[in-house]
């Protein structure tokens, strides 16, 4: 039976419809897992969600995607997301994106090998390691897949082990900012060109602390939204947007709802504010990168649109 580790990913389920002759009746159903509960699936189709009790269930598997996304909209995204995460020691190597913040966040400190690095695949990793030792930091290499299929190949030749892996999750703007009624909140959101101290400290929790590094990570991008989200003059939920890739993609991050308030549609309320400020900036898109194992930020995420466009894993050197 699936799990909650299968959320955001295609799936099938046969189920049992009804009886004929003495016999089971199965009808099979195809799309994205939204919700796993100790009662049911449920599962967004091409014609809508549906809500599959565990008792109808007689098998059900994850499944490949319907088609691979194509390397250019691959490249597309990723350069997006490094754009809005933008780590402030940076150098090339051919095509490649070597990057270093003292640490903070595996995305800012990876190599992305995205396009041709000017040498044989094992001479440009060689390449990467000496880049990080020269940093006195320990090689990262983040491997979009299925693009970066060949560099993880090499890397498991060497021995690199895996991060968790992370999905790359798309969606509309005109999707994303056409909330149901239910879904308005209570929140009053605020957002601002630069993070309050409040917002920063709820970043730094969540983050582990905000070096020097970690500010210009935040702050470094020309189009630029910190959202506060409010109740009872009380600050509840916090989000960041960006607008990059040439005007087209909202990229989120640090939506994060304090403890007490979750639940209640803060992230919801958040992530539509921001989508709102991007639709009226210019932007058509927005993506987020989210943890495949963070199962409650998967639900709500695909709860507002979100599938996946492709996924990552962060490699690092054994040892």
């Amino acid at each position: 039976m699936l799990g909650e580790q299968d959320l955001g990913h295609r799936i099938v389920v046969r189920r049992v419809v009804g009886i004929r002759a003495g016999r089971p009746v199965f009808s099979d159903a195809l799309g994205e897992l939204v919700e796993v509960t100790d009662s049911h699936l449920t599962l967004t189709t091409r014609t809508g969600q549906l809500r599959v009790p565990i008792t109808e269930v007689h098998r059900a598997k994850r499944v490949p995607p319907t088609r691979r996304p194509a390397a250019d909209a691959v490249i597309e995204v990723e350069l997006a997301a490094d754009e809005a995460w933008p780590a402030p020691t940076r150098a090339r190597l051919g095509g490649w994106l070597l990057r270093a913040a003292d640490g903070w966040t595996g995305r800012a400190n990876s190599a992305l090998p995205v396009g041709d690095p000017d040498r044989p695949l094992p001479a440009a990793l060689d390449a990467v390691e000496r880049w990080y030792a020269d940093q006195g930091q320990p090689p990262l290499v983040t491997t979009p897949l299925p693009l970066a299929a060949p560099v993880g190949a090499e890397l498991d030749r060497r021995g690199w082990d895996s991060r968790p892996p992370v999905l790359v999750q798309t969606v509309g703007l005109t999707v994303l900012t056409t909330p149901p009624d239910a879904d308005a909140g209570a929140a009053v959101i605020e957002l601002a060109g630069a993070p309050s101290d409040e917002w920063l400290a709820v970043a730094a929790s969540r983050k582990g602390g905000l070096p020097a590094a970690a500010r210009h990570v935040l702050t470094a991008v020309d189009q630029v939204r910190f959202a506060h989200a409010y109740v009872d003059g009380a600050l509840v939920a916090v989000g960041r947007g960006t607008v990059t890739g040439q005007g087209r993609w909202l990229g989120l991050s640090l939506i994060e709802v304090l403890p007490a308030a979750r639940g209640q549609g803060h992230a919801t309320a958040v992530t539509r504010a921001l989508g709102r400020w991007a639709e009226a900036a210019g932007a058509t898109d927005a993506f987020l990168q989210v943890e495949q194992h963070n199962t409650a930020a998967v639900a709500l995420y695909r709860k507002l649109g979100f599938v996946t466009h492709h996924t990552y894993r962060t490699r690092f050197a054994p040892g």
